[in-house]
Order: C-alpha cells, then structure tokens, then sequence
C-alpha cells in the first residue's frame, strides 16, 4: 500500500521553454543530448508541436543531482 505522502507521477506535457528552464540547458542542447541518447524523447503532439512528459524531466534532474553528489 502506498503511503499517504507520496506525490503520483504526473501526467502533464512540457513544452520546450519550460524544459529549458527547469534544466538550466539551452534548445540546442536539450535536442544534442535527446539525439546522443542522454535526454528523454519527446512526444509528437501534432504535426508542428512536440513536449515531453514531466514526469521524464523530473527523473533525468535527480539522476543528474545523484551523479553531481
């Protein structure tokens, strides 16, 4: 049973500038890092627009914090 204080993993859609400011990266290096294998993918949401999931952002900053500590 999962505790009371756990947060469930959000469903919501990022669009770019907010990854960008929640990463501290720029554009170019957030679509280097997808191309090289080391940044979540993002989701085609039409034929002009892409975002990424939240919750993959959220997980790729604390496995970069575990790596920095």
């Amino acid at each position: 049973m999962a505790s009371k204080n756990t947060i469930p993993p959000t469903k919501r859609i990022i669009r770019l500038p907010e990854v960008v400011e929640r990463c501290g990266l720029s554009r170019s290096s957030v679509y280097n890092l997808m191309a090289a294998g080391r940044f979540p993918r993002s989701i085609k949401l039409s034929e002009r627009a892409v975002g990424w999931r939240e919750s993959d952002i959220d997980n790729w900053l604390a496995g970069r914090q575990s790596v920095a500590a």
